[in-house]
């Protein structure tokens, strides 16, 4: 095996180590929203801020989107404009598992098989309009609405909640949304 497999091979696994899906029962600062009504929870969410990953960075019009499947797994689909709102649209569509005992709230998040990445339904308003996904890890977090503008007085009340599960919310950033959005 060359060394840049083994490199490589390292690299993946050292990546996707973090996203190891925990047991419901560890504590974590960061609290579950649960009971989540799945079917209500579906739809398209609007992104209006996060602490990104290395797809996200430059993301405009971010839009995730859930559609529950028949066999109980939750179809994704991320899209955004990368690098501006004429920027190229990229799509992702990673699929996700709802965690047993957890009220709906806590799901395993397949971008590559076989591992799971962490998403914690851990701020839901009663009225499914705003909802804030997090990780145990205090890695990433994403400020959902289903509408596409937030004021900053609202942002950044969600801002000091994400802070007070110990974020680090210096890196937490708007994204832009700016809608209707014109075809290319």
């Amino acid at each position: 095996m060359s060394l840049r497999l083994l490199l490589g091979w390292g690299l993946l696994i050292s990546l996707l180590g973090g996203c190891a899906l925990p047991s419901p029962r560890v504590a974590s600062p960061v609290p579950l929203a649960g009971p989540v009504e799945l079917e209500r929870f579906m739809g398209d969410w609007y992104v209006i801020g996060v602490i990104p990953t290395f797809i996200e960075h430059g993301a405009h019009n971010a839009v995730e989107s859930y559609a529950l499947n028949p066999d109980g797994r939750i179809a994704t689909t991320f899209r955004r404009r990368d690098g501006g709102f004429d920027g190229p649209v990229k799509i992702a569509r990673p699929i996700a598992t709802v965690v047993p005992g957890t009220g709906n709230a806590l799901w395993g998040m397949q971008f590559v098989w076989p591992f799971q990445g962490e998403f914690r339904i851990a701020h839901l308003e009663p009225d499914y309009s705003v909802t804030i996904i997090a990780r145990s890890q205090l890695d990433y977090v994403w400020l959902m609405s289903r509408r596409p503008e937030m004021d900053e007085a609202r942002f950044q009340r969600y801002r000091e909640l994400i802070a007070s599960w110990g974020y680090e919310v210096s890196r937490f950033v708007r994204v832009p949304q700016r809608w209707p959005e014109m075809a290319p």
